[in-house]
Parts: C-alpha cells; structure tokens; sequence
C-alpha cells in the first residue's frame, strides 16, 4: 500500500474531534493523520493534547485554505504518495476511504467523495450554489463534476507538489477546475455524508452567496489570466 496522509483541518470542533480521530486511528492504522488546529477558540487544542494526537496549530485563526497548504507542505516534504482531506466535525464517514483509494490508484491526479455521482442532487436552494459551480465547471472544462463543493478528496503526490511549491492554489472548486484545464484528472466516487453533529458551519446563507459568486467568478474569468501549471 502506498504511503497516505490524512489532513484533518479543524476549527472549533472540540465536540467532534475525539470521535473523528479515534475512528481513523482504529480503522486506518496503515495510514498516518495530521490534525491542523487553525487557531481555535474552544477546547479542541486541549482535546488533541490531551489524547495524544499529532497535531499542528496556528496561534491564530487563518483559514481552512492557509491549515490546507500547510498538510499540503508537510506531506509533500515526508515523501507521502497521497493525501486525504477529510473534515473534523464528523460529516465524513471513513467507510469509503477504501473506495476513494481504489479509485485514485487507476492514475487519477485527484479522486473526491461524491455525495451526487449515483444519486440524483436535490432540487433545493441549498444545492443552487452546487449546480452553478458544476455548470461553468462544465463549461470551461468541457468535463462534468456533480459534487465540486465536497470537501472529502484524495491528492496524487503531483498535486501535493503543486499546492506545496506554487501560491494562489486552495481546496476550493475553482483550483480543481484550473487544474483539470490544465490536463489533471480528477473522478468521482459515490459517498454519503453525516449531518454535522456539533459546532456550527462558517457558512451563513449571506457567507454562502459570497462564495458561490466569488468562485463563480474565479472559474469563469480570473483563471484566464492565470499562468498555465508546468
């Protein structure tokens, strides 16, 4: 089996990160895990002292995209073959890590956990934002990917050494899009997703229309002006 990393960026997720963790550790012992506290106000440094758990904290709050890049960096100099992004509030079942793993194998560059890529997506205004991004994904690709806002995804060591060494590349839709414009290929493979169980999401409904319209944005003009990935 190839050398996996599995990066747990976490925010206030004193309430769910024990249960997180301790599931991985127990399933996935083959793997390693890398928790990056991003500053949180809670108890969940404390938790993940206390427990034991490997774990690497920002003094302050910077954002899922700065705790990202650094498991980015850090696998990528450890010499891991891949890496998991996998969400600490307990939304992610590790069930399909297998699956996820099996599929990245046939020389996927990524592989996301797909809550849509056999079932059919809501009709919902929560799912407005989802199909919006998946239609101009389509339309500046050409390829389709039915659930780009999944934050369960699994990373090829070609793409770790891209997010480790290069600026402006974050786990948003958009940086997939770019770089399958840039001949990566990413698959899909069938999951389902908890609810979360504690803690509150960042997105509120006005935080969620701004991120719809800057990722929007940023999939059909800004990545025409950036530089091609070599």
């Amino acid at each position: 089996m190839k050398k996996v990393l599995i990066l747990i960026p976490a925010y206030n997720e004193a309430g769910s990160i024990e249960k997180v963790v301790d599931d991985l550790r127990d399933r996935f012992s083959d793997y390693d895990y890398l928790i990056v506290n991003d500053g949180s106000k809670d108890d969940t440094l404390n938790v993940c002292r206390k427990r034991g758990y490997r774990v690497m904290t920002f003094p302050v709050n910077l954002g899922l995209e700065c705790g990202f890049v650094a498991g980015m960096k850090y696998a990528y100099r450890k010499g891991y073959d891949y890496l998991v992004q996998f969400d600490a509030d307990g939304q992610h079942i590790s069930d399909y890590l297998d699956d996820i793993y099996d599929e990245i194998e046939k020389g996927f560059d990524i592989v996301i956990g797909s809550r849509f890529a056999k079932e059919k997506k809501p009709t919902s205004l929560r799912m407005l934002g989802s199909r919006l991004i998946s239609g101009a994904i389509k339309l500046t690709t050409g390829n389709t990917i039915k659930d780009p806002t999944s934050g369960m995804r699994m990373y090829n060591r070609r793409c770790m050494e891209i997010f480790a060494k290069e600026i402006n590349y974050g786990p948003e839709p958009d940086t997939i899009s770019y770089l399958m414009k840039n001949g990566f290929r990413v698959s899909e493979v069938q999951v389902e997703m908890r609810e979360r169980e504690t803690g509150t999401s960042y997105l509120t409904i006005s935080k969620s229309i701004a991120y719809m319209l800057k990722i929007l944005t940023s999939i059909l003009f800004i990545q025409n002006f950036r530089r091609k990935v070599k």
